[in-house]
């Protein structure tokens, strides 16, 4: 199974959410807040992609954003405490691996035993995520790491 890149970058703006900074100005939890731009520009990403994944992971109730002097993004108790599996099946929507009603649809289709084996297969793939929390991703040596990326504009 492979993820979109749209979850690959609401995973990683969870993950650097939620790791404050220490001593720093900017944090993802209290403070001064991050805002899309600026974890756009630590994850080497568009920012237009980044906004999109921000939206939906509103949407979630994953995080807040907030407009304005002060504003920023901030992770949400349900962000924090958030299943892995629960956060990537939202995300990921609950398509098929295959599309055997497509345009033509599979002529297999009414007799194939590949397609169940595959929903267990991506079914096992959620679970093994379902125990991990946003907060069991960021544990050292995770959380130094994404307090340390700085963007290519800070780098230069």
């Amino acid at each position: 199974m492979r993820l979109t890149k749209f979850t690959d970058l609401a995973l990683r703006a969870v993950m650097r959410l939620a790791v404050p900074e220490k001593g720093g100005p900017r944090s993802g939890s209290g403070g001064t807040s991050l805002t899309t731009r600026e974890v756009a520009e630590v994850m080497d990403v568009p920012y237009a992609h980044m906004a999109k994944a921000i939206t939906r992971l509103q949407h979630l109730g994953v995080l807040e954003a907030r407009r304005g002097r002060g504003g920023g993004l901030d992770l949400t108790p349900l962000g924090r405490r958030a299943s892995v599996g629960w956060l990537v099946r939202e995300l990921e929507g609950q398509e098929e691996v295959v599309a055997c009603d497509g345009d033509p649809p599979c002529p297999l289709r009414g007799a194939c035993r590949l397609r169940g084996a595959l929903r267990d297969a991506q079914e096992a793939f959620y679970a093994a995520l379902d125990p991990l929390t946003v907060a069991d991703l960021v544990t050292s040596p995770t959380g130094p790491v994404l307090v340390g990326l700085t963007s290519r504009r800070d780098a230069d």
